[in-house]
């Protein structure tokens, strides 16, 4: 199969990004878009010292985000590593949050297909909504598209029902036009999502990068009528961020992809810095990072 993308502008794409990045919202309007940013973000725990109450207690904070605020939204998912799928599952029982896990030899991704595809068929057996993987970026840097494209429609066919995210891992591809060229890959492969970043490497989350993925969503969408979701990873840690990067999906993809079903973030951190601004918007008082639990 042949991939062919377009070449990237860089240049214009900065400038593009940066204006985007610049527009403000109307204090009116501005609840209402951190509450939005909040029902978009993916709690996640991707650590080796991870326990099962560790993920308990993320998932009562992705289901009661502040205690005292009842009336804040829950986040869209937690993403734990497959072998705590069932936990999270159990904790949040009764809530519409859904379980995504890692698979796919996160986050290096360098394993054999039969080992990724037994890693994904385990974490949707645990019960898992969505599966991220990552993709071979050896394999595409090498030129060799036809076996990233074959490997995520393998896993993707491992996915069943739940939702595949797939990482690019931008920080290693290097140019914007190989980000292009492996959304590209992605979507026709059959990509639920894609996805910035695993957040282990930096840059993660950059507005030129997640601009570009936009832009080919919006580009595939127009070709094929089908939706793809999009997930910024890494790096985008305080809310005056987060609406920004909903300003830049509005104007390019428009307001039917601005929901957590077709936009996430992969930022946990992100979700103190918003709760924080939701209750300086109610007392006017910003308190502390430390008034917030941290998991």
């Amino acid at each position: 199969m042949q991939f062919i993308s377009p070449t990237i502008d860089s240049v214009g794409v900065a400038e593009r990004a940066a204006r985007l990045m610049s527009r403000s919202i109307k204090k009116s309007s501005k609840v209402e878009a951190l509450k939005l940013a909040l029902s978009m973000i993916d709690l996640t725990t991707l650590e080796g010292k991870d326990t099962d109450g560790k993920v308990r207690q993320m998932c009562y904070k992705a289901m009661h985000p502040h205690d005292e605020y009842p009336d804040l939204p829950t986040v869209a998912a937690v993403c734990v590593y497959p072998s705590l799928v069932k936990v999270a599952k159990d904790a949040l029982k009764g809530s519409k949050i859904k379980v995504a896990a890692v698979a796919t030899a996160f986050p290096s991704g360098q394993s054999t297909r039969t080992v990724k595809l037994e890693d994904t068929k385990f974490a949707v057996e645990q019960g898992a909504d969505e599966i991220d993987m990552v993709i071979s970026r050896g394999k595409f840097l090498m030129g060799e598209y036809n076996y990233v494209f074959d490997e995520i429609a393998a896993v993707k066919e491992a996915c069943g029902d739940a939702r595949l995210k797939v990482i690019l891992e931008t920080g290693e591809l290097s140019t914007l036009d190989k980000v292009r060229k492996a959304s590209d890959i992605a979507m026709h492969a059959g990509a639920d999502f894609i996805k910035t970043s695993t957040g282990k490497v930096s840059p993660a989350a950059t507005p030129t990068v997640t601009l570009v993925m936009l832009e080919a969503i919006r580009d595939f969408y127009y070709d094929t009528g089908k939706m793809i979701a999009m997930k910024p990873a890494g790096g985008i840690r305080t809310a005056k961020q987060s609406v920004q990067y909903l300003v830049m999906v509005r104007e390019t993809l428009g307001e039917a992809w601005l929901n957590n079903h077709y936009f996430r973030f992969g930022a946990s951190s992100l979700a103190n810095d918003i709760i924080l601004q939701l209750v300086k918007q109610q007392t006017g008082v910003y308190f502390s990072k430390d008034y917030i639990s941290k998991d």
